[in-house]
């Protein structure tokens, strides 16, 4: 039986989605916390800009030679600052209200990870939140609490394509982990000679996954340039990342704005990957199952189309996908028959 959260506690979240989109709307160099110094070269005077990545790195780079026009810039920046100063204060605010409220929080240390991951300029640059993290935002966009076993995890799986249409954009993700000063290191693979798509902290459980999707016979990772790192490539991965959409990441003291699968395709290929799973995965794979029950229950009432247009989608693949997503959804209304008006939905699409 799905739980849906207060109205207060919805409205709550709109709010700070809308914010967030605002925010990162007006993103300039003014969001960067830092401080104008003067340097004398050849006579010269020269004003720098230093601040600080994420983590605490120290960066600085050149505004040029002083002049009024310099000066102008120096000014624009202060008045940015104090403008975005009053943004953080409400954002923050926000945050505080929605964990009082009831509305489900991303731990510290992941949430943080995340909100550097998003400041380095992974969201814009194509990347995409998947995995458990994604679907427990999901849920606050539907308005509904999930059980927190449905979604409790370290993993935080991170996919994109090798080619998105983007700006050129690029995000530095090992530096970005690197300037968190959180222990990163990457996580070898069993061919040395083959880059690490992965990265976890030392004696911890917290990893970042890097994920792209593959074919049947991919099994090399892909380097992915503008991210400066490879990712594993997955079969199938790419009937989950058609429909991106914003979401907002809340951890009750501020929030980041990622981007998220659409919840029925998110549903659907929980069901799909539940039948790809091996036996010693097989608590991943329930998992799977109960993300897409709970989901299936959620959309079967509030978002019908939206079943019938991704399973569409999912039927316009290959056969075995179609097979795989009926005994994925066999398997989960089993256990959680909830699912059964969901079910039916997708069951009727893939079987015409």
């Amino acid at each position: 039986m799905i739980e849906r959260l207060p109205e207060d506690a919805q409205t709550l979240h709109s709010e700070m989605l809308a914010l967030l989109l605002a925010w990162e709307g007006e993103r300039d160099w003014s969001h960067l916390s830092g401080s104008f110094a003067s340097k004398q070269i050849k006579g010269a005077e020269y004003v720098y800009f230093q601040y600080s990545d994420p983590g605490g790195a120290r960066r600085q780079f050149s505004v040029g030679r002083h002049s009024e026009a310099i000066d102008a810039i120096v000014a624009g920046y202060e008045r940015g600052r104090a403008e975005q100063g009053a943004d953080l204060e409400q954002i923050s605010r926000l945050a505080g209200l929605l964990r009082a409220a009831g509305v489900a929080m991303v731990p510290h240390a992941p949430a943080r990870v995340i909100r550097g991951l998003a400041d380095a300029g992974l969201f814009a640059a194509g990347g995409m939140l998947v995995g458990s993290y994604a679907f427990q935002v999901l849920g606050n966009l539907l308005g509904v609490e999930w059980p927190g076993a449905a979604w409790r995890t370290q993993d935080i799986d991170i996919a994109t394509q090798l080619l998105v249409a983007v700006p050129a954009l690029e995000a530095d993700v090992p530096k970005a982990l690197e300037t968190l000063q959180m222990g990163f290191v990457p996580v070898p693979q069993l061919d040395a000679k083959q880059p690490s798509t992965s990265f976890r902290v030392r004696g911890k459980p917290l990893r970042v996954d890097l994920i792209t999707p593959g074919g049947e016979r991919d099994v090399e990772p892909v380097f992915i340039p503008r991210f400066r790192a490879a990712a594993a490539p997955i079969k199938f991965l790419s009937l989950v990342m058609c429909d991106a959409q914003p979401a907002a990441v809340v951890d009750g003291t501020t929030a980041s704005l990622v981007v998220v699968p659409s919840p029925a395709r998110f549903a659907l290929h929980k069901l799909l990957v539940s039948q790809t799973r091996s036996v010693i995965q097989q608590t991943k794979g329930g998992k799977d199952l109960h993300q897409a029950a709970l989901l299936l229950e959620v959309l079967a009432e509030d978002r019908p189309d939206d079943l019938e247009s991704a399973a569409t989608s999912f039927g316009e693949s290959v056969s075995a996908v179609t097979n795989k997503v009926l005994r994925g959804l066999r398997a989960a209304v089993k256990r959680w028959p909830d699912a059964e008006s969901g079910a039916r939905v997708v069951r009727t699409v893939l079987s015409e």
